[in-house]
Formats: C-alpha cells, structure tokens, sequence
C-alpha cells in the first residue's frame, strides 16, 4: 500500500510538517514498511512563509513590528530569487495572526494589522520585484486599514484631521482617505495575495459576520464591526473609484483582502491555485492507494476552498479514496462527502479541556492514522474473503453443472 499525508496545519496548536510527521510516525507503527510520501500543505496561514521560502531555497528576514494588539512582537518573511527577481514572502499570520492575540483580548473592533504594513516596507527597503501574502489565521477585522496606514495613507475625520485606526471599530471614524503621503514604490511592485476566494467584505456572508464570532465578537460587535466595514467600502470607493464590499477574497483576513487590492493594487487569488504554483503534488496523488489529509476543524466551510477538500477534488481525477482526519467536527461537516471526502474521523479520544487536547494532538493522530490503516485493512480481507467464496461457488455450479 502506498499512502500519501497531505495535511494542513492544526490553528495554534501543530504546523502541517509536524502534523505530516505525526501522521507518518502513525502510519510506520502499523507497517514499519509501509510506502509513506509527506506533503505538508499550506493555505496562507500559519507556515505559508517558512514554507515556500524553504522550498525556494529562500532566506528569512527577522523584524521586530506592531502585533494586533498593538505590542511590538518578533516577526519574519520570506526572501528566495528565481532568475533576476527578489520575491518576498509574507505570511500575515506570523505578524496579525490570532495566536498574537491573547484570550483576553480577543475582540476584532481593537486588532491592527499595521504589521502587516511595516513587513510590507521592510520588503520594499530590501528592493525586491515581488511580494506574495498569505492571508489565513487572522486575528484582525480591520480592513487592512492598519496596513494602509504603515504604508503611508491616512484616514480623515470630518475636519480633515488625522485619526488612528487602531482597530475595526476606528473605521467609523473616518470621512475620507489621503493617498499623498502613500508609498510611491507601490505602483511598481507585483503583489500577489493567496485568500480565501470565498470570503467577502460586506453583506449577510460578509466576513464581520462570519468570522467575528471566531475571533472573540459577540453578536453586538458582530454588528458594529459588520456597519464599519460597509463605511469602510464606501471610504475605498469614494477615495479610489473601486468597489470592494463583494470582490472574490475581499473579505480575507478579517478585510485585509480589501486593503491589498485598494491600497497595493494586489491580485488576489484562490490560495490553493496560487500554492499550487510552488508544491507540486498531483503526480504524487494519482500514483498513490490512499490519500489521508488534516484540517484542524472540518466542517460547512472546508469545502470552500480549504486543503482537505482540494486535495480530493484532486485525487477524484484518478479515484484514489480520501480520508481526512481533524481535531474538531463541526457543523456541516457531512458536506465535505459531497465534496470528495470518503470518510472523516476526529482524532480527540475522551472529553479534555483545549490545553490538554492541544498537547495531545500528536499523539492522537498517530493514533488516528494507524486506526485507519487498520480498518482499511479488515476492509481489504473481508473483499479477499468475498472474492474466495465467490471463486468456489462458481466452481461447485461448474462441477454440478458437468
């Protein structure tokens, strides 16, 4: 049997090449010779950086900037040339992500992604060509609007005065934008954004909405946040001619979508059409017997875009069978059948606080990972049993029959 492991990463808790790891430990306990390939995959999110610098033969640049919570915190990015061109690579989690933001302080009307702004600027000042960000894992419902400022513009109040956006709730503040002080190099530089392409920035599945519970908003907030993006939009469209609140990956990164295509000029794209650029997998899946991938939470959304379910869409190509493993599963999940999932299991194992499960998690999907390789294999003896039964029954009617 030959099995690929093409995970995702484990939100806070596991990036996918530890998780990949953990997987192939489960999958070698059950046939120390098991044929085992590891694709530690990517979405944007925590490890985009690391990991297609890593593949790029990249270097990372090390910058103290301003986390969510508006405290300075140890970020990096990613530079690697190809031919003559600098690329820098940005992962927004490792400087906005919700693991910078504390329990206690989890509420998206106060998180910033000016870091976001000043990785940006930093990459700038290194001179590179190109700039690719990974939207995921955010701890932000801002805009961008953080960013916009790092990079030069300002937000006006209804005397022309300077306001701070130091969070979601900020944007209700400001009349009108100024792009003179805006960094000029911008124009020049290709940036280009793997997001969530469903995600959106305004509307009944705009991302205050859909994503603010997650980030710690009660219902109340969710509103405000949800009529201060709506503002938001109409500060962009007024300031540069660009409507926003509905454009495919608006919504990314608490609106960080919307910053980057309004202030950059970035293209976004689909995330896993954009990674795929970088990890080539699909040889890999059609020549395998079984393909298990990982999300840490499967659920209405995975089939959105999410890994586990474009892994299947691939391995459907070639009728490979796809079993994903995960830490929670939430509601919806059922979809992801229709989605090219064959079969899907938790790997939580008895009732434990979300310390104690995050600290198990490694264990447990090496439990998980030999549990399936196990029925998989009662499967396959129970077909042998069938196929003899089969055999000598069609032999004693060729007997009775002569």
């Amino acid at each position: 049997m030959k099995v690929i492991m093409i995970p995702s990463g484990f939100k806070e808790c596991l990036d996918a090449e530890e998780v990949a790891h953990a997987m192939k430990s489960g999958a070698k306990r059950f046939d120390p010779f098991i044929q085992t390939d590891m694709i530690p995959m990517v979405d944007g999110g925590e490890g985009f950086a690391k990991a297609i610098s890593k593949i790029k033969n990249g270097e990372l640049i090390y910058k103290k900037v301003t986390g969510p919570v508006g405290e300075q915190i140890e970020s990096f990015y990613g530079i690697f040339v190809e031919g003559n061109k600098r690329t820098a690579v940005i992962e927004m989690a490792a400087v906005a992500g919700l693991k910078h933001v504390p329990n206690n302080q989890r509420n998206p009307l106060k998180t910033t992604t000016y870091g976001v702004g000043e990785l940006i600027t930093d990459a700038l000042n290194m001179g590179v060509d190109k700039i690719l960000i990974g939207c995921g894992d955010s701890g932000t419902s801002d805009g961008g609007a953080g960013m916009a400022q790092a990079l030069g513009f300002r937000f006006l109040d209804n005397e022309h005065r300077v306001i701070n956006i130091n969070g979601g709730e900020d944007l209700l503040k400001a009349i009108s934008v100024d792009a003179t002080y805006s960094d000029n190099r911008l124009p020049d530089i290709e940036i280009e954004v793997a997001c969530n392409w469903t995600n959106v920035l305004c509307g009944k599945q705009g991302v205050a909405r859909v994503f603010g519970p997650q980030k710690g908003a009660s219902q109340e907030q969710v509103e405000m946040l949800s009529s201060a993006l709506e503002h938001y939009a109409s500060l962009i469209k007024q300031a540069m001619d660009m409507d926003v609140r509905h454009a495919p990956g608006s919504g990314a990164s608490g609106g960080l979508g919307a910053g980057l295509l309004a202030f950059t000029g970035a293209q976004l794209y689909p995330r896993f059409d954009l990674i795929m650029n970088f990890i080539q997998m699909e040889d890999k899946i059609a020549s395998a017997d079984l393909v298990i991938t990982a999300e840490g939470s499967l659920d209405f959304q995975t089939p959105n875009g999410k890994i586990p379910c474009e892994v299947a869409r691939i391995a459907k190509k070639y009728g490979i069978p796809v079993v994903a493993i995960t830490g929670t599963v939430g509601q919806g999940a059922e979809l992801n059948y229709a989605a090219g999932i064959d079969a899907y299991l938790s790997i939580t194992q008895k009732p434990v606080t979300l310390e104690q499960a995050m600290i198990k998690a490694p264990k447990w999907i090496e439990d998980s990972v030999e549990c399936i390789l196990r029925q998989i294999t009662i499967g396959m003896k129970m077909g042998e049993r069938t196929n003899s039964r089969e055999r000598i029954y069609a032999y004693g009617n060729k007997v009775r029959q002569a």
